[in-house]
């Protein structure tokens, strides 16, 4: 309960959840026959450091070509048939060339994506990316820029311009207005690029500090990666908040 008397955000969620399920069990005929623990062959990170490492683990196979491909069989995909439990939350571009799952190699079940224009964030976004931690434990959070962004370029030009994007493109203008104005005040050479790692920052920092997100924060059970990835090398670079 909050100092009001009234449930807090996270006890209604969580309880809402718990109906649904019910629900939906009743409704099943049938139950799906148990698939043996084998299915998911590696335990699921508990910590933020451990899915971190996991996370980083898997762009370096990203990065050199080594890549496992894990979670992506159909005894793995009959596994997290009834439940999942991802292990991280990733917020990220729409850019094609920017996928998440395959940029970590990781499989069915292990993260969370959400993705966004620039990974611009609104109310909807914000609860996307809560999600996870709130209901069921995810312990690391993602917010995932990336080299040579084409709407955070768009962006730019626009609000340097002066001259709207059309129809709802807007709206991502203005959501990275403060990446924006951060940009302005740092310069450097390549304007476009400093204001899509300020986005991250600013971002990943916004989400940290968050009324339902930070007491998970100060309680160790989370933590929000900024991050910044290169087309050209495939590789993750870490730019705030890495878990020890």
């Amino acid at each position: 309960m909050d100092r009001t008397g009234q449930p807090d955000r996270r006890s209604l969620l969580a309880g809402g959840l718990a109906i649904a399920t019910a629900a939906l069990a009743g409704c099943s005929s049938t139950s799906a026959a148990p698939v043996a623990a084998s299915a998911s062959p590696t335990a699921r990170p508990t910590t933020p450091a451990a899915a971190f490492t996991r996370l980083m683990e898997g762009n370096a196979r990203w990065v050199s070509g080594n890549l496992e491909h894990p979670d992506r069989d159909p005894n793995r995909r009959q596994f997290v048939a009834a439940k999942q439990k991802p292990f991280g939350s990733v917020l990220s571009c729409i850019d094609s060339r920017v996928p998440p799952e395959l940029l970590f190699d990781t499989g069915l079940g292990d993260l969370y994506v959400m993705r966004t224009g620039g990974e611009a964030v609104g109310p909807v976004v914000t609860g996307s990316v809560e999600y996870g931690p709130m209901t069921s434990g995810t312990p690391l959070i993602v917010v995932l820029g990336h080299q040579r962004c084409g709407a955070v370029e768009a962006s730019y030009k626009s609000l340097r311009d002066g001259e709207p994007l059309p129809g709802n493109l807007e709206a991502i203008a203005r959501a990275l207005r403060p990446a924006y104005e951060k940009a302005r005040r740092e310069g450097g050479a390549d304007p476009v690029d400093t204001m899509a790692r300020a986005q991250v920052t600013l971002t990943a920092a916004n989400l940290r500090s968050n009324q339902d997100l930070a007491p998970l924060v100060k309680k160790g059970s989370l933590a929000v990666v900024g991050a910044y990835y290169s087309l050209d090398t495939g590789k993750v670079e870490v730019l705030a908040g890495a878990p020890s």
